[in-house]
């Protein structure tokens, strides 16, 4: 599982049926503490997050675990959206 932060939206008026009614959100690597560090990919939103959420993502065979996403040719799932991470004794992120 990867940290990521939810950057924006992508919205496709002709998809693959296998993709309809799934949203697909533009997510930015980020590190324990929230902060973006990584690129951008499109992943299948399979929990309903929003912009500015930090969310956990896998990508590859994984992907295609969720109940939402099963079967599904997508390489990317949003599965969590983060409440709090804990490094050790210290709390390095929590959600406003």
């Amino acid at each position: 599982m990867l940290l990521g932060t939810v950057i924006g939206t992508v919205v496709s008026s002709k998809k693959d049926t296998e993709l309809e009614g799934l949203p697909l959100l533009l997510v930015k690597g980020a590190d324990t503490e929230g902060k973006a560090t990584g690129g951008v990919i499109v992943a299948a939103d399979a929990v309903g997050a929003g912009v500015g959420e930090l969310v956990l993502y896998c990508a590859g065979s994984s992907a295609r675990q969720t109940a939402v996403t099963k079967n599904r040719p997508v390489d990317h799932v949003i599965m969590a959206i983060v409440d709090q991470v804990v490094v050790g004794d210290a709390v390095t992120f929590t959600k406003s």
